[in-house]
């Protein structure tokens, strides 16, 4: 008779859980999918459900965006390394976002998926991009305070634009602008891969804070760009 051992499923690896991932972007599959999918093997050894990591990414994401906003103007008086503060939003946002990628990972792989723990992901991803536009915008004021008021405004409403169509493109009436799977047209993509994207303003704010302004010009005109193209895109097919 076979020993329960034999009998047993073998346990999901990191590749397993980086298989069923959703994409993102080049940078998002090649760096922060793999680091979720070993978030999501421990949790799957830990036997933790997918909204435990969910949660776990708000967190994480709330507190270092939090940490950027509370000490913008310390920063910026030279009273407080910007190194430091930084480091926080680097390394916070990027963990937080691999927490992101490996709550989906551990659902699919484990049959965890549910409607309510869809609804906490995409709320938890609100909460955590609000708070990071926050801090950013909170930076490029202490840093410039000429900095439009409505210049904000905008950099904030584009910004969610990523978030809407990252949604939208998870339903049947998904669709793509580019559908080019090239190399060189991934890397044209980087500056709409969240991943990358939080990367380079992490950099920014842990090596020239002072440039937060112009991160936050240039986001609005990419973000703001892409929306106008996507209605264009979609108008042309509805008429």
């Amino acid at each position: 008779m076979p020993s329960a051992t034999t009998l047993a499923e073998p346990r999901p690896t990191v590749a397993d859980f980086h298989r069923v991932n959703r994409g993102g972007g080049l940078f998002s599959e090649s760096i922060s999918q793999w680091i979720g999918a070993a978030f999501a093997l421990v949790a799957e050894r830990l036997g933790l459900r997918p909204t435990a990591l969910t949660l776990a990414n708000l967190v994480l994401g709330l507190a270092a965006s939090v940490t950027v906003v509370a000490l913008a103007d310390e920063v910026a008086a030279g009273t407080v390394g910007a190194w430091v503060v930084g480091l926080v939003a680097l390394v916070g946002w990027q963990l937080a976002y691999a927490l992101d990628c490996a709550d989906g990972q551990l659902a699919r792989v484990t049959g965890q998926g549910s409607a309510a723990g869809a609804r906490i992901d995409v709320l938890c991803d609100v909460a955590a991009q609000i708070a990071l536009v926050a801090a950013l915008s909170a930076t490029a004021v202490a840093q410039r305070p000429s900095t439009p008021v409505w210049l904000v405004a905008v950099f904030a409403g584009t910004w969610m634009v990523n978030l809407v169509t990252s949604v939208m493109q998870a339903g049947p009436n998904a669709a793509s602008m580019v559908t080019s799977t090239s190399f060189p047209v991934r890397l044209v993509k980087l500056v709409r891969d969240y991943g990358a994207v939080i990367f380079v303003a992490g950099l920014v704010l842990v090596f020239a804070p002072a440039l937060a302004f112009w991160v936050v010009v240039a986001f609005t005109v990419v973000n703001g760009g892409f929306l106008l193209a996507s209605i264009a895109f979609s108008a042309r097919a509805a008429l």
